[in-house]
């Protein structure tokens, strides 16, 4: 009975958890064994947890169920960059080494720096009126329930700084030949964005190769997921965890539909780049990892787009 109520979210089973195991324990006892009672508890439970991510169901005009989809949307944004940054330094080594062969190549580069500096932005401007919220929060003596999240993403934060900063001195773009238009992608942000997701990489399907590696850099590509997970999971949770005013959650989800504009900005640049590639372009070649980055992003693109959508109408509702 406890593993199918695990199908619930949490927050399900604490609030409907012990009247729905009473009605479950009294069918168990009736039919000890039935796949239809055990699909059917899957199909509610997965459906749950959609709205418990804001991605379905749930009642409109609350405020909680729109901070909700803004985590939901902070958490595809996160797993979006991860795969997007991977892809930009792979990109952004080699522009430091040489003119791109082709026009597509150079219309990749300008879109996807472009959307990230436009996705920094909106970062920022949306870290404003939240850490405003948590120092009201924390005035009114409610600090304790916002610690955990800031410590989990200020310990993320922390480790991809240094870890960032560190390994960066090994980027493979140090050194390029210099051309007109070379600093469109700035060597000490391409340097760390390198550095902190070494973890995205082909090698870890072919352990001869990764066991070449420094061990320092084995230790740091196992690491450094850990931190973005940390970092991520804080950002989502001081989101959910934040008390909002209908005017800040309506500030803060046109950041979000700007967010998503900027995602889908920078995978249409990025597929213009996968899309032409070609046996000419050594240094800017695309391989298998470039195609699960681009299924990774369009997978944390729709979620964010459902989110912020279910987001839009509550928000503008009258607090």
């Amino acid at each position: 009975m406890r593993r199918l109520l695990r199908w619930y979210p949490a927050s399900w089973r604490e609030r409907y958890g012990e009247e729905f195991a009473e009605l479950l324990r009294a069918d168990l006892a009736e039919r000890p064994r039935a796949w239809c009672r055990t699909a059917d508890l899957a199909r509610c439970g997965l459906t749950a947890r959609l709205a418990s991510a804001g991605l379905a169901g749930g009642p409109a005009g609350l405020a909680a169920v729109t901070s909700t989809c803004l985590g939901t949307l902070t958490g595809s944004l996160a797993v979006f960059l991860t795969f997007g940054i991977t892809m930009w330094a792979q990109l952004a080594t080699g522009w430091q080494w040489a003119q791109p062969a082709s026009a597509a190549t150079t219309v990749a580069m300008l879109v996807m720096s472009s959307s990230l500096l436009l996705l920094a932005v909106l970062a920022l401007l949306a870290a404003v009126p939240a850490a405003w919220a948590a120092i009201r929060a924390s005035a009114r003596g409610q600090a304790s329930r916002l610690r955990v999240p800031l410590l989990l993403a200020s310990a993320g934060a922390l480790v991809l700084v240094i870890g960032g900063r560190h390994f960066g001195n090994g980027w493979p773009g140090t050194g390029g030949h210099w051309w007109p238009h070379q600093g469109l992608a700035p060597g000490g942000v391409a340097a760390f964005g390198w550095a902190a997701t070494l973890s995205v990489t082909s090698y870890w399907a072919h352990p001869a190769m990764l066991a070449s590696f420094p061990p320092a850099e084995l230790a740091w590509m196992a690491a450094s997921p850990a931190a973005m997970i940390c970092l991520a999971a804080g950002t989502v949770q001081l989101v959910g965890r934040l008390e909002w005013s209908p005017r800040i959650l309506r500030y803060e989800t046109w950041t979000g539909r700007a967010a998503v504009a900027g995602m889908t900005a920078f995978l249409g640049g990025a597929l213009c780049w996968v899309g032409q590639n070609g046996p000419s372009q050594a240094l800017f070649h695309a391989g298998n990892i470039d195609a699960a980055g681009i299924a990774a992003m369009a997978i944390a693109l729709a979620a964010g787009w459902r989110a912020i959508s279910r987001a839009g109408p509550r928000a503008a509702a009258p607090g």
